[in-house]
């Protein structure tokens, strides 16, 4: 991909950066805006004045699925290329080492609400609609909707999800766990952007370690799990903040370090 982005920017405001969609008319999650979403990622992931992000729609709707015009031409072979690019550029979000916040606003179906997956935490507005509806259209969901959802909510409500294609409004989303917090949908972004400041103020490099921890852990056993926590933790002994921390601790009392990410 070359060019300035056209559906995706990134915008950066006090240690948060805004990974911003905007195709119009619903955001539909087509080649481009994958990569740009990928591309948005990485140049955030690599950005020190980028502390934390939030992946927002815009006011009226978050992301309203894949393009199924696009896709209704492809056969098996020409989908499991076009569906391993999509995993990457999903997978490059989720695997961003910064803390991630979803901005929900409206609906997020299908990919719409499999890119929401990819973020550490989901913000809601109280009339958003989410749900993998894939099943009504003959086929599943194909850019992590069977796998992160079923780690976020467990198996059976997993299925329950994909196997009726639902959807599922803000309040039962945030019962079983499918959002962290449900706010009136004008409130959606300052409140993500909220959150995005608190994690902000904190050690960068702690928080990409506990992220790494926490995400990689849950792909193998607790065995494996342990010594990866094991090796993060120690390896933050060598870092300036580790010793900024103890030392305002020590000095202070909890809470008022300053990190600088080295």
């Amino acid at each position: 991909m070359s060019g300035a982005p056209e559906f995706v920017t990134l915008q950066v405001e006090d240690g948060v950066g805004t990974i911003r969609l905007d195709r119009p008319k619903m955001n539909a999650i087509d080649e481009q805006l994958h990569l740009e979403v990928r591309a948005a990622a990485t140049e955030a992931a690599g950005r020190d004045d980028v502390r934390a992000v939030v992946v927002y729609g815009g006011e009226r709707v978050f992301a309203a699925g894949a393009d199924i015009k696009a896709m209704s031409q492809l056969d098996a072979a020409s989908m499991q290329s076009w569906g391993a690019e999509l995993q990457e550029s999903f997978r490059t979000l989720a695997r961003l080492p910064k803390p991630v916040i979803a901005a929900i606003t409206g609906y997020a179906l299908g990919g719409g609400y499999e890119l929401a997956l990819c973020a550490d935490f989901r913000v809601l507005g109280a009339s958003a609609k989410i749900g993998q509806p894939e099943i009504l259209l003959g086929i599943i969901p194909g850019a992590g909707g069977t796998q992160r959802l079923a780690r976020l909510v467990g198996p059976a409500k997993a299925k329950d999800l994909v196997f009726t294609g639902r959807h599922v409004g803000a309040e039962e989303a945030l019962e079983i766990g499918l959002a962290d917090a449900v706010v009136p949908d004008d409130e959606v972004y300052p409140t993500a952007v909220a959150m995005a400041k608190k994690f902000a103020a904190g050690p960068p490099l702690a928080l990409a370690a506990a992220k790494q921890a926490i995400d990689g852990g849950l792909d193998g056993s607790l065995d494996e799990g342990l010594a990866l926590e094991t090796r993060l933790f120690a390896g933050l002994f060598d870092s300036e903040d580790q010793k900024t921390g103890m030392r305002s601790f020590l000095e202070s009392g909890p809470g008022k370090a300053t990190f600088t990410g080295s």
